[in-house]
């Protein structure tokens, strides 16, 4: 019998049939709201927590700290109680009431403030005392590494080397950053697509991040191409996705898919594969659906 994070990854991928606008292109969602904490973000959680315990970075009576929109402290919620760890998590009060409360049932304690860029600067302030170990994945490698040991392989895997264009939202970038790698590896020819938000939109999970702010693990040359896409698109396709294709998932999936299309449209043939990120309970609370 496995644990729970023996279940982490190997997600399903499901195939839109329906919203697909090119009969000679394949379009899949890689359905990561499968995984045990209901997002990507359990990838590297698991992994930024279980190597820094590896490494001895996290001493003992140390209390782990981070700054999340909401996927990534529900995984890391989960994951360090799994490790017998406490966890202070920090995020924007604009979140959907779902995400807090997914938080603290795991046991996590969970501070709100005013905009993403206020609870990062708290929680590295924090993260400077002997108290606290900061996971800090907006410039953590283990970040990224995950989906190169693990989402990559499986899209390599899954599609049978057949994939020309990997399609992702761009918040922490860990996703697009560890899966270009390893796609890359095995062929260069793949495109990899990131999609941000217009200047003027509020997408939950993907970021058009001020200079400053800029996660350090991004690296601009791992990506071919950059789609802005509107809050009104990311909403409607979430929504068409549940209503049309039953795929049920949240707006950076929405996003994401959205850009998935575009991609298709202009392309003679090909296999995209893009990430639908979580699963769309998380936004019940929220006009999303409504």
């Amino acid at each position: 019998m496995a644990g729970i994070i023996d279940l982490v990854g190997n997600t399903p991928m499901a195939e839109l049939t329906r919203l697909n606008p090119n009969k000679n292109v394949k379009i899949y969602a890689k359905l990561e709201g499968n995984n045990p904490a209901g997002s990507v973000k359990d990838r590297a959680a698991l992994n930024m927590i279980r190597t820094a315990l590896e490494r001895g970075d996290i001493k003992p009576g140390m209390k782990l700290i981070e700054a999340t929109s909401g996927n990534t402290g529900i995984a890391l919620a989960m994951m360090a109680r799994l490790f017998g760890l406490e966890i202070e998590l920090i995020m924007p009060a604009s979140s959907s009431k779902e995400r807090t409360l997914t938080m603290e049932a795991f046991g996590a304690k969970v501070v709100l403030m005013e905009t993403m860029e206020i609870c990062r600067d708290y929680a590295e302030e924090k993260g400077l005392g002997d108290d606290y170990y900061l996971m800090n994945q907006f410039s953590n490698p283990d970040n990224y590494l995950a989906h190169y040991k693990t989402t990559g392989p499986e899209i390599w895997r899954d599609t049978e080397g057949k994939i020309t264009h990997f399609v992702s939202a761009m918040g922490t970038t860990g996703s697009i950053m560890g899966n270009s790698m390893f796609l890359k590896e095995q062929n260069p020819e793949i495109r990899i697509v990131g999609c941000q938000p217009t200047e003027e939109s509020s997408i939950p999970g993907i970021r058009r991040w001020p200079a400053a702010y800029m996660p350090k693990i991004f690296d601009a040359s791992r990506v071919d191409e950059v789609l802005d896409i509107s809050q009104a698109d990311a909403t409607d396709m979430a929504r068409k996705l549940a209503r049309t294709e039953g795929i049920f998932a949240g707006m950076s999936t929405g996003g994401a898919a959205h850009a998935a299309l575009r991609v298709a449209e202009t392309l003679e043939s090909g296999v995209i594969v893009f990430i639908a990120c979580d699963r769309g309970d998380r936004y019940l609370s929220t006009d999303l659906f409504g």
